[in-house]
């Protein structure tokens, strides 16, 4: 059903200062979706500020030349962060995923606003424009600028681009629509440049990522008559090879590779001591469910969790619900 824009068109006309935040670890559609509506904002006049919980990740630099996106406590303070009119969360609705900005939530007397595509979602006490049938919250804001009749500069198309294609896999994910196409196409032509974007992103590996990725990979397990992989990696596995744990973006869809494989996952060991889970389908298995059962959320073939256990523990929780959802057959996970 299309989002009526309206009450979001009259929160921008008759407030000035606005706060865009997103999740903890953002990835391209978090991060291009709130410099694309910054730049919308202020071409409206208005004062925006983008704070998020966790730093920017080295590869999605490109998207801000000038660093305006800061993490929460490190150049911009929680009271800071409650100064606002309006504070907007793009690209999610939980609470366990936005940390240190869920505390500025609760805080502020600015207006809530919520525009995502996810699936999972929490009560965030927010006037909420989302669509869980869309590709990427990029496309979102895109559908935002048209309304407000606006067209995006090359910066936000950069933006807007990077932000669509991550989210359906450079257009290959079953999501990807001919609508998805003709939005990639307006972005071309208002400048974005796929082959810089795409070089930007999966073309500037540090050696160090490349040998934790072997590392990783060599360590493929498959379960359930070869349905279900399984990978990990250790805070011991960063420091012997130099790199870091952003470092294993994207390794976990490498399982799906496997000829057979319905499901997968990668733990990931933080150097907080907690797991960071990723979980991927590409069957009526709803990975958004199983992550859900243990806090966390996402999309049905595409989800993630952090738990609070060892490795060898979280990992066997999620086998163990995994394995109990291919058994059944059904694509959810148990009651208990």
């Amino acid at each position: 059903m299309p989002i009526d824009w309206g009450p979001l068109r009259e929160i921008i006309d008759n407030n000035q200062r606005f706060l865009l935040s997103s999740h903890v670890r953002p990835d391209a559609d978090a991060v291009g979706s709130e410099l694309g509506l910054a730049e919308l904002l202020e071409s409206r006049g208005k004062s925006v500020r983008i704070v998020n919980p966790s730093a920017l990740p080295t590869n999605l630099a490109y998207l801000d030349p000038q660093n305006r996106v800061k993490k929460i406590g490190d150049g911009i303070s929680i009271d800071e962060a409650c100064d606002v009119d309006v504070h907007i969360v793009v690209d999610t609705s939980a609470w366990a995923q936005l940390v240190d900005v869920g505390q500025v939530l609760k805080r502020t007397n600015a207006t809530r606003v919520v525009i995502d595509h996810h699936v999972s979602s929490d009560d965030l006490q927010a006037v909420e424009f989302k669509d869980t049938t869309c590709e990427a919250t990029g496309t979102l804001i895109y559908r935002l600028y048209q309304d407000m009749g606006a067209q995006p500069s090359e910066f936000a198309a950069t933006a807007l681009y990077s932000a669509i294609a991550t989210d359906t896999g450079w257009f290959r994910f079953p999501s990807t629509t001919s609508e998805t196409m003709s939005i990639g196409a307006a972005l071309i032509d208002a400048g974005a440049k796929p082959h810089v974007i795409y070089k930007e992103l999966y073309e500037q590996n540090s050696l160090a990522r490349i040998q934790l990725a072997g590392r990783v990979l060599a360590r493929i397990s498959l379960d359930c008559d070869g349905r279900l992989a399984s990978i990990y990696a250790t805070n011991a596995d960063f420091r012997e090879t130099g790199a870091v744990p952003a470092d294993t973006e994207n390794l976990v869809n490498e399982c799906l590779k496997i000829a057979g494989v319905e499901c997968c996952f990668i733990a990931v060991e933080q150097r907080n001591g907690q797991i960071k889970i990723s979980l991927r389908s590409r069957s009526n298995i709803s990975v958004a469910a199983v992550a859900e059962k243990f806090g966390g959320g996402g999309h049905n073939q595409a989800a993630g969790v952090v738990l609070p256990a060892p490795i060898k523990e979280a990992q066997a929780k999620i086998l163990a619900e995994l394995k109990s959802v291919l058994a059944r057959g059904d694509g959810e996970p148990s009651a208990s």
